[in-house]
């Protein structure tokens, strides 16, 4: 009977082995054709500043063209639900954001799941979030002199967002909170055309993710008052926290992630988390992210989904202790 059990134990074994080799052999042939990046943002916003270096960088080493499809709406919800529904072949990954870790609290009629629609490969970035004004429609020196035209000002300005739900608009519901001073919210498709009207002065504050104000920071369109982090941001040293600034307990860090719908296979995966991982850790990459305002982050996998689910809960929390609402 022992010795029976051994012998059909090895039997399984050889079995799944043999089951296996074409998923070995297909990881090895990969990739054979280009490979799809859904961003689900319009082109221009924080994602955007992350996912198309990463995308240049794997075209290199993998040898075949990554493509950038830009799918904004809702949120970035839209974008997650395309690609979610996309073929788990190895040609299909979806850069998702902090934003859907908050989408959950927010929209209650999902058609994915972020954490059983898709497997997590690696985070890419993490910058924090800044509050940047339009410098000729908030005329203020530093987050104390903005804090306090804010409360004398109840309703008079506005903050724009990528979206209903995204971390820039609960980012502003929780300075609201911290802060009990009143701004309107005007959301819109996605960072880069928020950014936009901010620099042209339609709407007068941002609370964004410092990927996408990185550049405008440093050319003087708009002004960054504070970062929502413990520590200043890399490649931003004159910019202070917000404790520094006067204003303890708020911090809001963003971050970016690459995911594969569920059902890609497994070799595929390791393998994209190998090569991700390489990517930003090469010297262009490390360049680009410091002048992003981002450190290099070493989180893949399952720790990753961990991250992510623990996200989750977290925004949750403060969606329902903001009271924010879809607009």
């Amino acid at each position: 009977m022992f010795k029976q059990f051994n012998l059909s134990a090895n039997i399984k074994r050889v079995v799944l082995l043999i089951c296996a080799l074409p998923l070995v052999a297909m990881a090895q042939e990969w990739p054979t054709k280009p490979i799809t990046f859904v961003v689900p943002f319009p082109a221009g916003g924080g994602t955007d500043a992350f996912a198309r270096p990463l995308a240049t960088q794997l075209t290199k080493q993998l040898g075949k063209q990554i493509i950038i499809d830009n799918r904004g709406g809702a949120g970035g919800t839209l974008g997650a639900s395309i690609a979610a529904k996309a073929a788990p072949d190895g040609y299909s990954f979806f850069v998702g954001a902090a934003h859907h870790a908050i989408a959950p609290a927010m929209y209650p009629n999902l058609d994915y799941d972020i954490e059983k629609s898709f497997i997590p490969v690696a985070m890419i970035a993490s910058p924090p979030q800044v509050i940047v004004v339009n410098p000729k429609n908030v005329q203020v020196k530093d987050l104390k002199e903005f804090i306090a035209l804010l409360k004398k000002n109840p309703g008079k300005f506005n903050y724009a967002s990528a979206g209903n739900g995204s971390s820039h608009h609960l980012a502003g519901e929780q300075f609201k909170m911290l802060t009990k001073t009143f701004i309107t919210h005007i959301p819109y498709r996605g960072a880069g055309p928020a950014m936009q009207d901010l620099i042209a002065g339609q709407v007068d504050i941002e609370f964004d993710g410092l990927g996408s104000s990185a550049a405008q920071i440093k050319n003087g369109s708009i002004v960054a008052l504070a970062v929502a982090s413990q520590k200043r941001a890399p490649g931003f040293p004159n910019v202070p926290t917000a404790a520094e600034a006067g204003l303890v307990g708020y911090e809001v860090s963003t971050w970016y992630g690459l995911f594969a719908p569920k059902g890609t296979p497994q070799p595929i995966v390791d393998k994209m988390i190998v090569e991700v991982q390489k990517a930003i850790n090469t010297p262009e990459l490390k360049t680009i992210w410091t002048n992003n305002g981002s450190d290099t982050p070493n989180l893949t996998g399952d720790a990753f989904g961990k991250f992510v689910s623990a996200d989750i809960k977290r925004w949750s929390a403060v969606a329902k202790a903001s009271g924010a609402k879809l607009d």
